[in-house]
């Protein structure tokens, strides 16, 4: 083996190693009373179409490959979907739209996901939540987004091979500037804006904007296949070209 395989191999059991570490740490974590509150009571009472399952309902791990070139970032867990299930975007509309998607341009196996043990794998990306319990409303406190900034920022540091972070909707665009200013990587002054297909370059990183893709979204046209296929590609295009991109 030469010396830089070796290097390689071992930065990579160091990633793992660390995002496992982050991951322990977030599954047991009870830092913001509201959103514990809720997310159990969610899970204790439920919803009637899923009355016989056993909620995960606690905040949720992120979820990819170690060595992922681009960082998806989205808002928090869908109350009867990730927080049911126990894995971001599983279980609910938005995932499916989103599975559908990764496996179409060849960054998951499978097209669609119900259940966190249904062997999905994906390739050069990572998933992650600015927020990790779900919110009441879909809403946290500004207090709770930053109880949970510093997971975001630890993985983005594990994450030594990402270069592209794809933000869905504009929460989790917002979300991606503070993680990088704190990282050391400011973005450009005035704060750029976050629309559908937008693009900024911070420090190494290129960010990339896209419409959530939620119901409210999907279904009114808003957010369409191609659409999201198309930004998606772009994020692909940016990472094979090592995120070279204008500021």
């Amino acid at each position: 083996m030469s010396a830089r395989s070796a290097t390689a191999d071992v930065d990579a059991r160091r990633r793992r190693e660390g995002l496992a570490e982050v991951a322990a740490e977030v599954v047991v974590c009870r830092r913001c009373p509201r959103l514990v509150e809720w997310r159990e009571r969610v899970a204790r009472e439920k919803v009637a179409r899923y009355r016989d399952e056993t909620y995960w309902g606690r905040p949720l791990p992120s979820f990819g490959d170690p060595d992922a070139r681009i960082l998806i970032v989205g808002l928090a867990p869908a109350a009867h979907g990730g927080n049911r299930t126990g894995r971001i975007f599983t279980g609910d509309a938005s995932g499916d739209f989103l599975w559908a998607t990764l496996h179409e341009v060849g960054l998951a196996n499978r097209a669609a996901s119900r259940r966190a043990d249904d062997g999905l794998e994906l390739t050069d990306v990572f998933i992650a939540a600015a927020v990790r319990c779900s919110p009441p409303a879909n809403k946290p406190s500004p207090e709770e987004r930053d109880n949970c900034g510093p997971y975001l920022v630890r993985e983005v540091a594990l994450l030594t091979r990402v270069r592209v972070l794809l933000a869905l909707g504009q929460y989790a665009w917002d979300a991606a500037l503070r993680t990088l200013a704190i990282r050391g990587q400011p973005g450009p002054v005035p704060r750029p804006r976050f629309g559908h297909g937008a693009e900024t370059r911070v420090g190494r990183y290129v960010l990339v904007g896209s419409y959530h893709p939620s119901q409210q979204n999907t279904f009114t046209g808003k957010l369409t296949k191609p659409m999201f296929e198309a930004v998606i590609r772009r994020a692909q295009t940016l990472a094979d070209a090592g995120a070279h991109a204008p500021a």
